[in-house]
């Protein structure tokens, strides 16, 4: 593999409009399959994220042990990050009886925790310097808790906030095009851009996610929960096949 000097290639991939695409619809996968096995199978928030977290962390682990980057290994890893947030916020919110606000507050903890001590340690957080197992650990734990509280933010912005599914949806998708702005003409740190974006595509996967199998009376589409998770999961890997995705380069 020829790489340019000083710099090796990650397990992680570069950061394209199509990794953005793939993205939101593995968060909005997220939704719905964590829905479908917490309601629509009747097993519950807690038994579902016991079941998610364990296939999460059998993700990681094959994640970090491999020895280059592979797009599906990948893909399957953010989506097991996705399916374990839905069902952790869920239960944060609704079982533990803390609210939605609650469990965003706590969650962003959680989440500012994370990013300090992987800062602390490893001295940046940037995605271009995840090229040690460490580094991959504080990426996919970070990844983790930023999907969960993507999750509370939906709901809270849908349901507290009164916006609905739709109003969401067009919150978030205004905030990403100002991410998006910052992007292309300020000098804004592109690590802060990239994190805002990886955290607000998440609430916005999640109200889409809603809106397409909520019932009509509750501002949805009532689709089944198994046909929108398939063809969800349809176009991601429809997506991984049909465009080459790049490894990033990491800078030493």
């Amino acid at each position: 593999m020829n790489t340019t000097t000083g710099q090796t290639l990650s397990k992680v991939p570069e950061v394209t409009l199509l990794f953005w695409i793939i993205k939101i619809a593995a968060t909005t996968l997220g939704e719905t399959g964590g829905d479908a096995v917490s309601m629509s199978m009747h097993l519950g928030y807690l038994v579902a994220t016991g079941i998610f977290a364990a296939v999460f962390a059998l993700a990681v682990v094959a994640q970090i042990k491999a020895r280059k980057f592979h797009p599906s290994l990948y893909w399957v890893t953010i989506i097991t990050t996705t399916t374990v947030g839905t069902t952790l916020a869920d239960f944060s919110d609704r079982s533990l009886g803390i609210g939605y606000a609650g469990g965003s507050a706590l969650l962003l903890t959680l989440l500012l925790g994370s990013l300090f001590v992987w800062h602390r340690t490893l001295g940046s957080v940037s995605v271009n310097t995840v090229s040690s197992p460490k580094a991959e650990m504080f990426y996919w734990v970070t990844i983790m808790f930023s999907q969960t509280l993507g999750t509370a933010l939906g709901d809270w912005t849908a349901d507290t906030a009164g916006l609905g599914y739709t109003g969401a949806a067009a919150v978030f998708s205004v905030l990403l095009a100002l991410v998006v702005a910052a992007y292309f003409w300020t000098q804004v740190s592109r690590t802060l851009l990239f994190w805002a974006a990886f955290i607000l595509t998440r609430p916005l996967g999640a109200v889409v996610g809603d809106f397409l199998d909520k019932p009509l009376s509750a501002g949805g589409l009532a689709l089944s929960r198994y046909s929108a998770s398939a063809a969800l999961f349809a176009f991601i890997v429809i997506s991984i096949v049909v465009f080459r995705q790049r490894a990033a380069a990491t800078a030493h």
